[in-house]
């Protein structure tokens, strides 16, 4: 069974056994306006929690994105590179940014669930 975490910074994480699907929240996007560029870690590179992993520039400025948790990039959404908007339009679904292999699954007890994140936005 798959859940949800979030992170403080506006990072989603979709975790699925020792597998997760990262991106950056709907509140965030919205908060950035329309994204113009998208830079994903390489496959391969090892992530450390709270490090960068990422970047995204809007019209308003960049963002980094932290890597919510430990683990090794395993997949990257290539779609952005030519489709940076998706973000805009599914930031927490078509618009993820990679796929990581958790090194230390117990992390993600640290992160908020989608209840917790609403309430941490005011939303």
């Amino acid at each position: 069974m798959s859940e949800k975490r979030y992170t403080e910074d506006h990072e989603w994480m979709q975790i699925d056994g020792d597998t997760a699907t990262v991106g950056i929240s709907d509140h965030a996007q919205q908060q950035l306006g329309d994204i113009v560029f998208v830079e994903l870690p390489e496959i391969g590179k090892a992530l450390e929690k709270g490090k960068d992993a990422a970047v995204v520039e809007s019209v308003k400025a960049a963002s980094e994105i932290y890597a919510p948790a430990d683990g090794e990039v395993l997949e990257v959404n290539e779609a952005l590179n030519d489709e940076p908007a998706k973000v805009n339009s599914d930031a927490e679904g078509e618009g993820w940014f990679f796929k990581m292999k958790l090194s230390d699954p117990s992390q993600v007890a640290a992160l908020m669930d989608e209840a917790a994140y609403k309430a941490f936005v005011g939303d």
